[in-house]
């Protein structure tokens, strides 16, 4: 079994098939799915720290294709959620998210809402185009301050 994980793990390290690893696992983790992309960002950085900027874009291009798809669920959830829309906490997010537009979407790099934030942005009808560029772009911010910060943290691997 160890050897399968070694295997495995070292399949992964190529920069031939990390990347492709790595923007299914950002794309996965953006869906409602409780999954984290850092981690497998980290690892292979860690791994291969010559792919910097192209983990980072892969990452965020795939985080942001996921939020995408959350985005269109929500929109097709629209007609099942329209009988919930009558709670007062419920009218208030609404409310809020309906004021800031899309550039609530920024916030889908956040912890437990950013995914389900996606989704109700596309509930809400919000233009998918515009949401889909401020999911980007906190995405982006995310992943490079996190990286920055694992880097960092944990200094001594690469290069090294």
């Amino acid at each position: 079994m160890e050897l399968w994980v070694d295997h495995l793990l070292h399949l992964l390290a190529l920069p031939k098939f990390g990347l492709g690893a790595l923007f299914l696992v950002s794309f996965v983790s953006a869906t409602l799915l409780p999954l984290g992309s850092e981690p497998a960002l980290f690892g292979l950085l860690k791994l291969n720290p010559d792919l910097f900027w192209p983990a980072i874009v892969v990452a965020t291009l795939g985080n942001t294709l996921g939020g995408a798809v959350s985005w269109a669920m929500g929109l097709g959830s629209h007609q099942v959620v329209d009988n919930y829309r009558h709670s007062s906490t419920h009218l208030k997010a609404l409310d809020w998210l309906e004021r800031l537009g899309p550039k609530a979407c920024l916030l889908s790099w956040l912890p437990l809402v950013g995914d389900p934030l996606c989704a109700v942005a596309g509930w809400l009808r919000l233009p998918f185009w515009p949401c889909l560029g401020y999911m980007a772009i906190g995405k982006l911010l995310r992943y490079v301050v996190m990286t920055v910060f694992l880097l960092w943290l944990f200094p001594g691997v690469i290069g090294g």
